[in-house]
């Protein structure tokens, strides 16, 4: 089963990779024995553009639709058996412990 992991914090984290090696350590855990289908980082919330239609009118706005402390700084897309394998993986990550991370199944259209 897939695991959509969000990586949330309540400020934007060093954007230094070399900063980060624990993360490092945990990706390469994680895509080494197949548990990691895809991640990455993002970019700050100032380059986020939101999408809406209404009435048939195309509606951008730049940043975020709403305003919020957490930030949502990274995603990781998980192959695991179950929830439980789910959250022992992401135990795991180092944002664990420095900030949040929520994990959402994916369902197959």
């Amino acid at each position: 089963m897939k695991y959509l992991m969000l990586v949330c914090t309540d400020t934007a984290p060093d954007t230094d990779p070399e900063a980060a090696p624990d993360i490092e350590a945990w990706v390469a855990e994680r895509d080494g024995n197949g548990q990691r289908v895809l991640g990455s980082r993002l970019a700050d919330v100032s380059a986020a553009t939101t999408v809406r239609v209404r009435d048939g009118e195309l509606l951008l706005t730049d940043g975020p639709f709403a305003e919020t402390r957490e930030v949502i700084v990274g995603f990781d897309l998980l192959e695991c058996t179950d929830l439980d394998e789910a959250v022992e993986v992401a135990r795991r990550h180092p944002m664990a412990y420095e900030g949040r991370l929520e994990l959402r199944p994916l369902v197959d259209l």
